[in-house]
Formats: C-alpha cells, sequence, structure tokens
C-alpha cells in the first residue's frame, strides 16, 4: 500500500514537537486544581524508576526533650521518614493523515492548516481525559487512568491502599471525611458551611490549612447559595487561573463539572502532586505507517500520576 508523503509525515512530527509545550500548558491552564498545583510548582516531574515516590514525615522525632543540668540525652535512632509508591500510569492520543487527506490538503501550506485543525481537536482531547481523571478512582479504564482524587481524598478512608500504604493500618495515612448522613444533617445551603467549617478545623496544623475547595455541581450550588447574600465572600476573576471562585477561609472555591455532583474536596495543595515523567511529557514519537493502511499515525504520550504526601491534611464532603 502506497503511505503518505514521507515530507508530510516529517512535518507533521516536527509541528507536533514544537507545539508540546504549548499543549502541556494549555492542558494545566484549562483546569482551577491544576492551574493552582503549577503556581504552586507542584507539577513535578520525574525521571523515572519503578514507581513515583513521595517522601512522607509521618512521625515526630521521638528523641525530643527537655533537661536539666547533666541529664542524658536521648541518642536512639528515632525513625520518622517513609514513602508512598505510586504507579506509572500512560496516556496517548494520535494525529492520523490518510492517504485521501493527503490528496485533498496538497502542498505543505495545505496540510500545515489542516494539521492545525488536528493538532486542536487533539489538544481538547487531551485536556478533557486529564480533567477527567482528576476525579478517577484508580479503577478506571482497568486501573490503567490516573489514581484522581476519588483514590487519594477517599470517601471512605479508613480502608483501601494508597502510594503502597494501608489506610486501614495506617490512621496517619487517612483524609479527613465529613459525611451528612453520617451526623444526621441533610446536605443543603444552610448546611454546607458547617460541613467545610469541620473539614476545615480538622486538617488545620499550625499555619497548614485547606487551600482550594472544589465542588460538584449539587454541592457548589448550595454553598454558592449560601454565600451570595453575602458578597464580601465572592472573588472576582483570579488573575493567577482566569477561573470564577469564591473566596472561602484563606482559599478559593471552585466548581468542577468533572467531581461527583455530591462531593465538596478541601485540599491542602502544597501537599498534592501531578508527577508527568520528565521525558513523556506529552512527547511526538515517529510518524507511523501501518503495513495495511494508506495512513499515517503521529502519536503523542503521556506518562505519569497523581500523588498526595500528607494524606491527613486533605478533607472531602459526602452524604
Amino acid at each position: 500500500m502506497p503511505a503518505p508523503n514521507s515530507s508530510y509525515s516529517e512535518l507533521i512530527t516536527t509541528t507536533l514537537d514544537n507545539y508540546r509545550d504549548e499543549l502541556a500548558d494549555n492542558i494545566l491552564n484549562h483546569n482551577p486544581l491544576l492551574a493552582r498545583l503549577n503556581k504552586k510548582g507542584n507539577v513535578d516531574p520525574a525521571t523515572g524508576g519503578s514507581k513515583l515516590l513521595e517522601n512522607l514525615m509521618y512521625a515526630e522525632n521521638g528523641t525530643a526533650l527537655w533537661y536539666s543540668g547533666y541529664e542524658t540525652w536521648d541518642v536512639s535512632s528515632s525513625d520518622v521518614l517513609t514513602s508512598a509508591n505510586f504507579d506509572w500510569k500512560q496516556f496517548n492520543v494520535n494525529v492520523t493523515m490518510s492517504g485521501l487527506e493527503e490528496m485533498q490538503n496538497n502542498g505543505k501550506a495545505a496540510v500545515f492548516n489542516w494539521l492545525k485543525a488536528r493538532i486542536r481537536v487533539a489538544e481538547i482531547t487531551a485536556r478533557n481525559a486529564v480533567a477527567a481523571a482528576l476525579f478517577y478512582s484508580n479503577t478506571e479504564n482497568g486501573g490503567k487512568s490516573i489514581g484522581g482524587l476519588q483514590h487519594l481524598v477517599a470517601d471512605l478512608p479508613t480502608s483501601g491502599t494508597v502510594g503502597g500504604i494501608d489506610r486501614s493500618a495506617q490512621v496517619w495515612w487517612r483524609n479527613q471525611t465529613y459525611d451528612f448522613s453520617d451526623n444526621s444533617v441533610t446536605a443543603s445551603s444552610t448546611t454546607i458551611t458547617h460541613a467545610m467549617n469541620e473539614i476545615y478545623r480538622r486538617t488545620m496544623r499550625g499555619t497548614d490549612h485547606v487551600d482550594f475547595w472544589c465542588g460538584g455541581g449539587t454541592y457548589f450550588t448550595y454553598f454558592e447559595e449560601s454565600m451570595q447574600p453575602n458578597q464580601r465572600f465572592m472573588s472576582s476573576t483570579r488573575g493567577e487561573t482566569g477561573f470564577n471562585s469564591y473566596a472561602y477561609k484563606g482559599g478559593d472555591v471552585f466548581f468542577d463539572e468533572n467531581a461527583n455532583a455530591t462531593r465538596m474536596y478541601g485540599l491542602n495543595t502544597d501537599y498534592v502532586f501531578l508527577r508527568p515523567h520528565v521525558d513523556k511529557n506529552f512527547v511526538t514519537m515517529k510518524a507511523r505507517t501501518p503495513v495495511n493502511q494508506d495512513a499515517s499515525v503521529t502519536p503523542m504520550l503521556w506518562g505519569g500520576n497523581m500523588t498526595v504526601s500528607n494524606g491527613s491534611l486533605q478533607g472531602i464532603i459526602v452524604a
């Protein structure tokens, strides 16, 4: 079978490769959570290894003591650090060109115009896929997708394994949860702020506190209706992200259509990360020609995962 013109395939590959940084930026700036992580420097590329590792401080140093005079110090070993390990996840989107499309777009200028439209489609596809995966439970697509907030900040944090650590055994690794039903409270615009107050209090450690709230349709609407009479709580469009939000206790409250309607996440984003592989952050591979098609395929690849380094400072409101 004849293949599309090799010079066109080279043009496609080169154009996509030059576009990779812009594509990554556009994806990060498409979602308020990713924009916040990026602003904080928490989109942190990793260089490799069998797992993505996050160093954790899970205990205080046990040798600390007040002493008097010649009293001896405690010089015993104090194990205060461990690591959470997260699986690598992989994503692919392809730009394809058939022999018919080559004939219909004769000349490099025509191919370039066609290519811009295809890149736009690939970008929308990629950013929508990543935005949805931010809220995944680590089971979607046979467990091959990102382990998102439903995994990292679980409805039931007393069970399951996150980052290789069993939450049923390790209390310090569990996120905080406010369940309306467990508290015999009906979720509404008059009760949502109480739930948020509870999550804020439980996750506050000194100056550490929730700085990012993200709700699905129902719970965000409850919050919005509770805040609108108090205009001082409203925030204008966020200059650093371009997303509208509300201000609440030093944090911002956003709506995300990908979140479950009856979920509200309270995140301390100092401890939440997106970890792309340094060499596979929407990297373009060479165009390939199938043996049984008059076409070329140019793959773009991403590898990485979401991680968390302190589960106890994250919270969720559920029903």
